[in-house]
């Protein structure tokens, strides 16, 4: 981001804001991509990032919503409904059966338990329409089922006329960096599959995976060559040796590179010996994975940049609470109150993780920072609140 466009942005808007680079989006998704089999499908997790599902839906095959609220965002934003997977560990019936009659009928539907099958079962026996079933495989957790109540469902239903099994969904975690826990999930996959074709004689026609890439986030990470961690996954990849369509859910890998939080400094002082600057955001709208009391670095930014010497700076949020602590130490050259601090890589579940509610400060905008240059805000300032003096 250059400074003309960083001093456009504070003179047009007020902050906190997020900021959601179409172009850096685009070019990620590219990214990916080009360093993986050409063959393999990509998935939105739109949980990640729900503003910017719209911009990347020619780059994709599919998106992933997991509640009724993230399906009502990409039916308004006419979001194809064969490209949606309508997931989650917990689905209504009236959801899944008012979906099914719908004249936007998803593409996929996943059964995370023995009830969920049941549900949508009945659904589309009801309303006459087959719909495309994916097995949830859990990875040891409350979320989908275990291998033999997989084998129980297939055995009973693969030859059901009313519905398509078509394959199983499986994910086991985010951050993920370990190649040897790729193999192992990998070798597990495959065991599975020939397990469900040899005692099921069913032969799984998708498999959706949940890779759980890693981002970094804070300075002291150390050196990451992503094209050659995404060759060795591949080469992991290639060892499931059935032929299936393979679809790699992503959220974090996807949004995280395209945003930017925007958030000023009002307030400043010392107090016994530590430099405090109060700012106008807080944890309620940035937060990292894998930040620890504030201790680590992000890839940030200074607005305007100074030279000089540095002195260190905690910065602290505009929630009354003392966890609002947003870094530790972080060291800034002639900071002064007005300042503004961009922290980079907020694309990922910052718009739709923070504790947003808490002390009713109203909601920051979301800006779009279109590829021809153009802004376009898809938010406004969202009060919370309605005072009348």
């Amino acid at each position: 981001m250059t400074q003309n466009t960083i001093q456009s942005l504070l003179s047009q808007y007020p902050t906190p804001f997020y900021t959601f680079d179409v172009t850096e989006l685009r070019r990620r998704v590219a990214f990916l991509k080009d360093h993986l089999p050409s063959s393999v499908h990509l998935c939105y997790a739109v949980k990640a990032n729900t503003f910017i599902s719209p911009y990347v839906a020619d780059l994709i095959e599919r998106y992933e919503v997991c509640s009724p609220g993230e399906l009502a965002i990409c039916t308004e934003q006419k979001i194809a409904p064969e490209k949606l997977v309508i997931s989650g560990v917990y689905k209504t019936p009236e959801l899944i059966e008012g979906h099914i009659l719908s004249d936007n009928c998803a593409g996929h539907y996943t059964a995370e338990s023995l009830e969920q099958f049941a549900l949508l079962k009945h659904a589309a026996q009801t309303s006459g329409k087959k719909i495309n079933i994916l097995l949830r495989l859990t990875s040891g957790n409350q979320f989908g089922m275990n291998e033999e109540d997989i084998k129980q469902i297939i055995t009973a239903e693969k030859d059901n006329a009313d519905f398509n099994i078509c394959g199983i969904q499986f994910f086991s975690g985010t951050q993920k960096t370990s190649m040897k826990k790729y193999k192992r999930e990998i070798d597990h996959l495959n065991e599975f599959l020939r397990e469900i074709e040899t005692e099921c004689s069913f032969h799984c026609d998708e498999l959706e995976y949940g890779t759980g890439f890693p981002v970094y986030y804070f300075e002291d990470s150390k050196a990451f060559d992503e094209a050659a961690f995404l060759a060795e996954f591949t080469d992991i990849l290639n060892t499931l040796d059935f032929d299936c369509l393979i679809t790699l859910e992503l959220g974090r890998s996807i949004a995280a590179s395209c945003g930017s939080y925007f958030t000023k400094a009002v307030d400043m002082k010392t107090n016994h010996a530590q430099n405090y600057a109060i700012m106008d955001g807080g944890i309620h709208h940035i937060s990292y994975f894998g930040q620890f009391m504030a201790m680590k670095h992000p890839y940030h930014e200074v607005y305007p940049p100074r030279q000089g010497d540095t002195q260190e700076w905690n910065l602290c949020g505009s929630l009354c609470t003392v966890n609002d602590l947003l870094v530790k130490g972080l060291p800034i050259a002639d900071f002064k109150i007005g300042d503004t601090i961009i922290f980079k890589n907020a694309g990922a579940y910052c718009v739709t993780e923070g504790i947003s509610l808490f002390l009713s400060r109203a909601l920051p905008s979301v800006i779009m920072l279109e590829e021809n240059g153009d802004t376009t805000r898809l938010r406004g300032a969202a009060e919370t609140y309605k005072l009348n003096y």
